[in-house]
């Protein structure tokens, strides 16, 4: 299950989440519950204390509570939750409960205070993605999910927009489009091999499979990308990286800039050009000063003729 449109998985291993605890992972490690890939099984693997379940699953108690706490890879506010049972059918937990907080700092486990219910106390089905809604209006910085009394949990996704720390746009140049600090890719003309929502992931793509990559265009065209910054600021030098695109690279770039509220459209007569249209190598980081000191919202990278980037950085300072 992808993520609903413009959020992201505050959970995930991508932003830096981890479970920091669990009561109990006799059966299947916790830190399962936030792997990015969606889970798998393959029937007949077994090991000490049977069979290798990609989740979390608890032992049989068949009363009282298990629960597993996440610290959230980005502070955000919560609009839905994702407990996916996918290959637990009669091992799957009957009822789930989901609890927020706030924490300033790196707490501990058991430094955690102020919980407040997100999702209440429901039924859950199993081999199934259950989608709970969530109405919150506060920033959580972990979450915790109970499950009613025991059983397995595939994956936990925390849906959500991003509400970085002000501090950390305070005097330094940071990537402004990073996905950490609330930059999301809004628009982009095609995703057919892998989105482009992996433009402005953190860190370094590790294959051609973490990148953004099209169809081959036939038609004279180039594909895009639109990136919603953090913040409002002001672009001193660009990142386009091309890394593990040895044969399908895109060959050239440009990029432009855009200063207003809402999503410009990729044909928005506001677009300013950052960057001429420059030609790119294949598995290769490249960085690209700009001169320009006009603040932008958003940005839009065309890739010619099509092809592949691994990622996308925007360095400047906040407007």
């Amino acid at each position: 299950m992808t993520a609903p449109d413009g959020l992201v998985d505050l959970a995930g291993r991508w932003l830096g989440g981890s479970v920091i605890a669990a009561s109990d992972e006799s059966f299947g490690e916790k830190e399962n519950l936030i792997v990015p890939a969606p889970a798998t099984f393959r029937p007949g693997r077994y090991g000490h204390k049977g069979e290798i379940v990609d989740g979390w699953e608890t032992r049989r108690h068949g009363s009282g509570v298990d629960w597993a706490l996440v610290r959230l890879g980005a502070p955000g506010v919560i609009a839905a939750i994702d407990v996916d049972t996918s290959f637990f059918t009669g091992n799957h937990p009957a009822e789930c409960l989901v609890e927020a907080c706030e924490a300033p700092g790196y707490p501990g486990p058991d430094e955690l205070t102020g919980w407040s219910v997100v999702v209440a106390r429901s039924p859950l089905t199993g081999d199934g993605h259950n989608l709970f809604e969530v109405r919150a209006a506060a920033r959580a910085t972990h979450v915790r999910l109970t499950v009613f009394p025991d059983g397995g949990v595939a994956r936990l996704r925390v849906y959500g927009t991003v509400l970085a720390d002000p501090w950390r746009f305070e005097g330094v140049s940071v990537d402004l489009a990073a996905q950490e600090l609330g930059g999301l890719v809004v628009a982009s003309s095609d995703g057919f091999y892998s989105s482009a929502h992996a433009l402005n992931r953190p860190g370094l793509a590790r294959t051609m499979g973490e990148g953004w990559e099209t169809r081959r265009r036939r038609d004279g065209g180039h594909d895009w990308a639109v990136v919603r910054l953090a913040c409002a600021g002001v672009v001193r030098q660009l990142e386009v990286d091309t890394s593990y695109y040895v044969a399908n690279a895109s060959t050239a770039c440009a990029l432009y800039g855009f200063a207003g509220e809402g999503t410009p459209a990729a044909d928005d007569p506001g677009w300013f050009p950052l960057l001429p249209r420059t030609a790119l190598r294949p598995d290769t980081r490249h960085h690209f000063p700009v001169p320009l000191t006009r603040p932008v919202s958003h940005v839009r990278v065309d890739a010619f003729p099509d092809g592949g980037l691994s990622r996308l950085r925007v360095i400047g300072h906040r407007a």
